[in-house]
């Protein structure tokens, strides 16, 4: 079939899933099954195959993302239910003082944005800020925007959140580099979205009338700095417990790089730095220090972190129908037709990791779906290129799917409620948040591409 007419129904089928989640408000699963269809038939894959190829690819992306989203969700759970989300916040504002609870606020947010998803982080955090607002007496948006920032950029760059997890699936790049690059990148990308908030918060924004009421209800015993909940863990417990998966998962990826090929200690850092071994160690441990430890019983723990299932399940279902969209864009010869086109424009992979995704971002406003279909559509464009190339693309794409958050985005509409904003106000200031968050990692991005 000609490279024209492939991408022709490559296009037709990503707008058809654009109309279908934005339109129609069809769920995205079921969405994505559907385009998956239409485009392996359209692009002659055989009607006995297909379902073939839609199974292959469900199989391929679940197999490396499903355990690493359930348990991250899991741990997560343990620390929501724990309150240390509120030790940690409380503990880094006691700290850094009065003067700083902005800056403290957004580092804490920042950890514990990696274990736990972007919308329930903020969710939990929310109370917090509203707290620190009344002490303060200031908007909730001075201290709500940058930590909103910060948690979405963590989302959509680090495991075990879906996003980067099934686009290291998709284009296998190994999840251990992605995990380092990830949060090299992050950080400074971090700064810069803590500046430019505060940049914005030089103006004065009106806030909702319920949100006035509840800073207004908010008890002065309940906010102030520095206290946190007394049956809490602390905040060091909760921080260790966020590092030391993270940590694990490095000294087994710099173990694989710097001992020889069939090491012992290789062999056996390989095994424990694999991210299912890690989160499995920090499950553990979060079970007996933040249950078991202090009262809970094995049914309660167990409880907790069931409940995490649910909400993980059909976040692992849209993350195995975007491998499904990503399998018939290869077996169809879609991907490879983009990938000549690329290089005939002479368009690098980097930009165009970035600004294919940031394209699907704001037209259907699911990060991890823009996220998904964008390394699915790349997937024999990088075709040859070593680990270190492969995690920089996939991190282009996920920077990508980081912008542009507008009303078409769930949590667009979670931000501007907690703080009170209204429509044109959420634009003018979590819109161009996310996108200049978005930009400054696809420019870090870039920069170390130019160095590997």
């Amino acid at each position: 079939m000609a490279t024209s007419l492939l991408l022709c129904i490559a296009l037709a089928g990503v707008l058809l899933l654009l109309l279908m989640v934005i339109k129609f408000k069809v769920q995205p699963f079921i969405a994505l099954l559907v385009v998956s269809l239409l485009v392996a038939l359209a692009t002659g894959i055989p009607t006995q195959d297909v379902m073939k190829v839609v199974t292959s690819g469900m199989g391929g992306v679940l197999g490396s993302v499903a355990i690493i989203i359930g348990l991250g969700a899991m741990l997560g759970r343990m620390i929501e239910i724990s309150g240390g989300a509120e030790s940690l916040a409380h503990r880094f504002a006691e700290i850094m003082g009065p003067t700083l609870v902005a800056a403290a606020l957004t580092i804490a947010a920042f950890i514990l944005g990696i274990p736990v998803f972007f919308d329930v982080g903020f969710i939990i955090l929310a109370p917090i800020i509203y707290g620190f607002a009344k002490v303060a007496k200031v908007s909730p948006i001075k201290f709500g925007l940058p930590v909103a920032g910060v948690m979405l950029t963590v989302h959509v760059a680090m495991p075990p959140h879906p996003g980067p997890v099934a686009a290291a699936g998709i284009l296998n790049a190994d999840i251990g580099w992605l995990t380092i690059l990830g949060l090299l990148v992050s950080i400074p990308v971090g700064v810069i979205g803590y500046w430019v908030a505060k940049r914005m918060n030089r103006r004065q924004y009106s806030l909702s009338v319920e949100v006035v009421e509840q800073l207004q209800l908010a008890k002065p015993e309940d906010t102030t700095p520095g206290t946190a909940p007394v049956s809490a863990p602390s905040a060091g417990l909760i921080a260790a417990l966020i590092v030391i998966p993270i940590a694990i998962i490095m000294l087994g990826t710099v173990s694989a790089t710097v001992l020889p090929e069939g090491n012992a200690i290789r062999n056996t850092m390989t095994l424990i730095g694999s991210p299912t071994v890690a989160l499995l160690i920090a499950l553990a441990l979060a079970m007996w220090l933040i249950g078991l430890r202090r009262g809970w019983s094995l049914e309660k723990a167990s409880g907790v972190m069931g409940d995490a299932l649910p909400t993980a399940a059909m976040v692992i279902m849209v993350t195995g129908a975007g491998g499904v969209f990503g399998k018939v864009l290869v077996e169809s010869g879609i991907g490879k037709a983009l990938a000549d086109t690329l290089t005939d424009i002479h368009l690098p992979l980097v930009p165009a990791a970035y600004l294919l995704s940031l394209a699907l971002r704001a037209s259907q406003g699911s990060a991890t779906v823009a996220i998904l279909t964008t390394c699915g559509l790349l997937s024999e464009a990088v075709t040859g290129l070593n680990q270190l190339e492969l995690v920089l693309v996939t991190l282009a794409a996920c920077f990508g799917g980081l912008g542009l958050s507008h009303v078409n985005d769930s949590g667009f509409w979670i931000v501007t409620k907690y703080l009170g904003l209204s429509v044109a106000d959420g634009l003018r200031t979590w819109t161009v948040l996310t996108t200049v968050l978005g930009f400054a990692g696809f420019i870090f991005t870039w920069a170390i591409w130019s160095f590997v």
